[in-house]
């Protein structure tokens, strides 16, 4: 048994002197090789980590857009049902006896209609009186007026309604301008 030992002594012998025998600039370049591939792999393992934690951010936003935004194909489709009942409201004499009830269940129906849209955060763009932002609101007419500043709101012909703060339609209205300096009204004396 002693001699199978001194085989195996012999080999490990034989390994520790090419160890010895090896030189040191050998073993400084495998260590720097070995640095280097370590900060590689540290690198590539930080943008992995890094990318991962972008494309699960990147999915809660859509989730989270999506779940804010579903609605807004649908609402589209309800606001001309809301613009009816409200036309039908103005157009109705309110002093008529006998469609004072319908009128009255319009207004019900309007305001339950109104209330609903509120509650998923639809919100109509009420502009009149206010300086006129193209974000929000379609210039159908400009109209000279001395009353208000150039570019204020005069008329709403439709509103428009926002969808979580997200412009679902715009309100169509009718812009001020200044008049115009030519156009004052002149008396013809020789007439």
């Amino acid at each position: 048994m002693a001699e199978e030992q001194r085989p195996d002594l012999q080999d490990q012998d034989d390994v520790v002197d090419q160890t010895v025998a090896t030189p040191e600039g050998d073993l400084a370049a495998r260590v720097a090789s070995l640095e280097e591939q370590l900060a590689t792999a540290q690198d590539q393992a930080l943008r992995a980590a890094a990318d991962v934690q972008n494309a699960r951010r990147r999915a809660e936003q859509d989730v989270e857009k999506a779940h804010k935004f579903a609605l807004e194909r649908f609402a589209n489709d309800l606001l001309p049902i809301i613009d009816s009942l409200e036309r039908g409201l103005e157009l109705s004499n309110a002093d008529d006896l006998a469609i004072k009830p319908m009128r009255e269940g319009i207004e019900l129906t309007l305001k339950m209609f109104a209330d609903t849209l509120a509650r998923f955060q639809v919100v109509p763009v009420q502009p009149e009186g206010e300086p006129f932002n193209p974000e929000l609101h379609q210039a159908m007419a400009m109209e000279e007026s001395t009353a208000v500043e150039p570019n204020t709101v005069l008329k709403v012909f439709q509103k428009g309604y926002t969808l979580s703060g997200r412009l679902l339609r715009p309100a169509m209205v009718v812009v001020s301008k200044a008049p115009a300096a030519g156009a004052a009204p002149s008396i013809d004396e020789q007439a």
